[in-house]
């Protein structure tokens, strides 16, 4: 397997972090963003939206970070990783698209402001972000893991924005359930570190 990806990007961490977790074998390929090499035509005949990560497992690429995901765990039976039942399966999905929606546009986007300099407005995504970790602490109050009696796709998913929030200037010190959290993920065995950016609050 090769996955095409980029150290600073939570998307590409989300996906090496499951295929650690897993102890798949497989080749890191990076792709220069600051060069534009995710534009360039080789790497959209991967992927047309011009993205990272990409998978390519012997010729099957699956492109987006939640959908290789998905991928990895299908391919390898892993349904401790993503439920075979409706309502398990359910709840996964549910927290998939808080990592495509809430966290990419909250915290993601608070730290891109001070890592890429990208114009977004920090009134705006630091209260968005907020948002959407009062939420989750919730959701945290009395269990381990956000989508199961176990760590899920989904705790994968959600893990690297939230955790280099801080790089945004999002305080996450008022959130011990969620930090409790980071620290089971940062615990478990075959555990891949997001690159940190000594940027925001981390500086």
């Amino acid at each position: 397997m090769q996955l095409y990806y980029h150290p600073l990007s939570g998307h590409a961490h989300r996906a090496r972090l499951f295929l650690s977790l897993l102890g798949l074998e497989h080749e890191l390929v990076l792709v220069d963003l600051a060069e534009k090499k995710h534009k360039e035509e080789q790497f959209l005949k991967l992927n047309p939206f011009g993205q990272v990560p990409v998978l390519d497992d012997d010729g099957t690429v699956i492109c987006d970070s939640n959908a290789i995901l998905v991928y990895l765990a299908k391919k390898m039976g892993r349904t401790d990783w993503l439920p075979e039942d409706p309502q398990g399966a359910a709840v996964v999905q549910r927290w998939l698209s808080v990592a495509a929606g809430q966290i990419a546009h909250g915290p993601a986007q608070a730290r891109l402001i001070n890592v890429f300099k990208a114009p977004y407005r920090p009134e705006e995504v630091i209260p968005r972000s907020h948002s959407i970790l009062t939420l989750i602490e919730a959701a945290l109050e009395g269990r381990r893991w956000i989508a199961a009696d176990r760590p899920t796709i989904a705790d994968v998913a959600l893990y690297s924005y939230v955790a280099r929030a801080p790089e945004g200037d999002v305080d996450l010190q008022r959130y011990s359930n969620i930090r409790a959290w980071l620290e089971r993920l940062e615990a478990l065995p075959g555990f891949v570190d997001f690159q940190k950016t000594p940027v925001g609050l981390a500086a």
